[in-house]
């Protein structure tokens, strides 16, 4: 049943965020601006669907690992996979000292593992289990392709708005309707991007306990996740902070107003009462 209420609510979010892309698009140039909107949007969506993995993993520096190069890793993933069952992910490690992890790829069969060099130097072998699980929570339930399209949808939002100014159109003789949509609009976009995707942690949260056995180990991995990172910045991009487990110390102000993970220390909790 909470499968089925995240995923509605996730359809009325995504349809939300393409609406507002048309609507910018509206008030940018009319009725006329509307099928260059719809087109940009779907572009950019098609875009993500197939390369957004390869993005990821190159922002990441990431390296792709086997059986022989990671033993205790690989086994983890290829044990927590077949009890998800779900094909078998590629697995990578990135060089980057902050503990972190996300998955990527549009579908189960096209999907990815990555943990950072500074995860693997971090967790136990119960804490990278809960990490592991969680992530494999994400692809089955298909998350990362949501947040991706989530995320392109909320830029292309966003780079409408500069059209505003830059683009030359009729609308940009009201200076005050182009700057309330210049403020407004990236907002709601935002606000929108953070909703999906915090649902969404939740669930990977409850999902990944069960693969897992119990909550424990993400609960602690959690909270050494969310200490570590707040003081070791990974220097990704505002639109790729949503992918990783907990959130990245970027750099950047913006991602501070939009944090799309809900706060760790709710989490933690939620897993600790599933064990009790």
């Amino acid at each position: 049943m909470n499968r089925l209420w995240n995923n509605f609510k996730t359809t009325l979010l995504l349809s939300g965020l393409m609406g507002l892309c048309l609507g910018v698009g509206y008030l940018l140039g009319g009725q006329a601006a509307l099928l260059p909107a719809l087109v940009i949007g779907a572009g950019m969506n098609l875009l993500a669907y197939f390369f957004s993995d390869k993005i990821a993993l190159a922002t990441m520096r990431a390296v792709q690992v086997g059986p022989d190069d990671d033993p205790a890793l690989w086994q983890i993933v290829q044990t927590l996979a077949g009890r998800a069952g779900l094909p078998m992910p590629r697995v990578y490690i990135s060089p980057a000292p902050a503990p972190n992890a996300f998955a990527t790829g549009r579908n189960p069969r096209h999907s990815a593992v990555c943990v950072t060099q500074g995860l693997r130097q971090t967790l136990s072998r119960d804490e990278l289990e809960g990490v592991i699980a969680h992530e494999l929570s994400h692809i089955k339930h298909r998350d990362i392709l949501i947040s991706t399209i989530a995320a392109v949808i909320a830029g292309a939002v966003t780079w409408l708005t500069y059209l505003v100014f830059w683009g030359g159109s009729g609308r940009r003789s009201n200076p005050l309707v182009a700057l309330i949509l210049m403020l407004l609009a990236p907002l709601a976009a935002g606000l929108l991007q953070m909703a999906i995707s915090r649902s969404r942690e939740f669930e990977a949260d409850r999902l990944g306990a069960e693969l897992a056995g119990n909550g424990r180990g993400l609960a602690q991995a959690l909270q050494k996740l969310d200490a570590m990172s707040r003081r070791i910045p990974l220097p990704v991009p505002d639109a790729q902070s949503n992918m990783f487990i907990v959130a990245p110390l970027t750099g950047s102000d913006m991602a501070k107003l939009f944090m799309t993970h809900p706060p760790t220390n709710e989490r933690i909790e939620r897993l600790l009462r599933m064990g009790r």
